[in-house]
C-alpha cells in the first residue's frame, strides 16, 4: 500500500489496524474525534502524555491532549515523541536510522542533528527493530499532523531504561516553545471495569503529583517514558493537568477486561 521511497524510510506498520489507512478517512475521524474535545485553558503546554490504543477505544481520550496544543501549533516545529517498546526487549532507549515516517498523509522528517546530539549517551542505542513494527510512537503521527501541519520527529522507543535516564535525553532535547514533548502511554491493563477505575485513578494521581515512584509495573504500559517525564517536570517547574481519565469500556470495548487511558499537559 505504501511505497517505499528509500532504505531511509521507515514505513506504517499499523495502518488500516490501529487507525484508517485512506488518508480522507483518517482525517474525517480525527476531525470527528476533535469535535468533542473539551475546553481548554490559555497557557503554553511543553509536554503531554497520550494513549496509543486503537483510535476506536483510545482515539477520542487522546484528542483531548492534542487539542491543547492547537493555540500553540505555530510555534511548534520539533516533536520529541517517547513510547514504551511492544516487540523487541532492549535496555536502553531506541533512535532510529531513518530519515523519515511515512504516514498515510504524508512523510515526517526526522530531526537527525537532534538524534546526533544524543548519541554519545550511554543509554541511547540505534535499534531500528524497535522502530519497524512499533504502535506506541506511529499512533500519535495522525495527531500530530493534523494539529501541527509541519513539524520534525525524535522519534525514541524506551525498552528497561530509569527514569533519571530518560529525563537526562530529555534535558539534551529540551529546547524552547518551538520543542514540544510527546510521551505515549496507556495506564492499565485488562481488568475488570471497577477494578481499572481505582488503579488508573491511584496513578493519575501519582502523575498529577510528579510522583514517579509510585507508578509501577502494572500501572502504565509506558512507566518509564512517563516517570522520566514526571522528573524532568519536577526539575523544570512544569504544572501538570488531566485532560481526561477513561478506559476503553467507556469508549468501544466491553466492561470485563478493560485498558485505561489518560491524557495529561504540563505548562511551563
Amino acid at each position: 500500500m505504501f511505497a517505499k521511497h528509500s532504505a531511509n524510510t521507515r514505513q506504517p506498520a499499523v495502518a488500516g489496524q490501529f487507525y484508517p489507512a485512506d488518508p480522507q478517512q483518517l482525517a474525517d475521524m480525527l476531525q470527528q474525534m476533535f469535535e468533542q474535545t473539551g475546553e481548554i485553558e490559555p497557557g503554553h503546554v511543553k509536554a503531554l502524555i497520550a494513549p496509543h490504543a486503537g483510535y476506536i477505544y483510545s482515539g477520542p481520550v487522546a484528542a483531548n491532549a492534542y487539542h491543547s496544543i492547537e493555540q500553540q501549533a505555530g510555534q511548534i516545529s520539533r516533536v520529541i515523541l517517547l513510547g514504551p517498546s511492544h516487540r523487541v526487549g532492549f535496555r536502553g532507549i531506541a533512535t532510529s536510522s531513518a530519515s523519515n515516517y511515512q504516514m498515510p498523509q504524508g512523510e515526517i522528517p526526522l530531526d537527525r542533528d537532534s538524534i546526533d546530539s544524543i548519541k554519545s549517551l550511554p543509554q541511547v542505542i540505534e535499534l531500528d527493530q524497535a522502530h519497524e513494527f512499533e504502535h506506541s510512537l506511529e499512533v500519535q503521527l495522525p495527531f500530530l499532523q493534523r494539529v501541527l501541519q509541519q513539524f520534525s520527529l525524535v522519534p525514541l522507543v524506551v525498552g528497561d531504561c530509569a527514569a533519571d535516564e530518560v529525563a537526562e535525553v530529555m534535558e539534551c532535547l529540551w529546547g524552547g516553545d518551538e520543542t514540544l514533548f510527546v510521551i505515549s502511554s496507556d495506564l492499565s491493563h485488562y481488568n475488570a471495569y471497577p477494578v481499572a477505575q481505582q488503579q488508573d485513578r491511584r496513578t493519575s494521581d501519582a502523575i498529577l503529583r510528579l510522583a514517579p515512584e509510585d507508578i509501577h509495573f502494572d500501572d502504565a504500559c509506558g512507566r518509564n517514558p512517563v516517570n522520566g517525564l514526571l522528573l524532568a517536570a519536577k526539575q523544570h517547574g512544569l504544572q501538570p493537568e488531566l485532560l481526561d481519565l477513561r478506559n476503553s469500556g467507556d469508549t468501544a470495548g466491553p466492561r470485563d477486561r478493560v485498558v485505561g487511558y489518560g491524557a495529561y499537559i504540563f505548562r511551563d
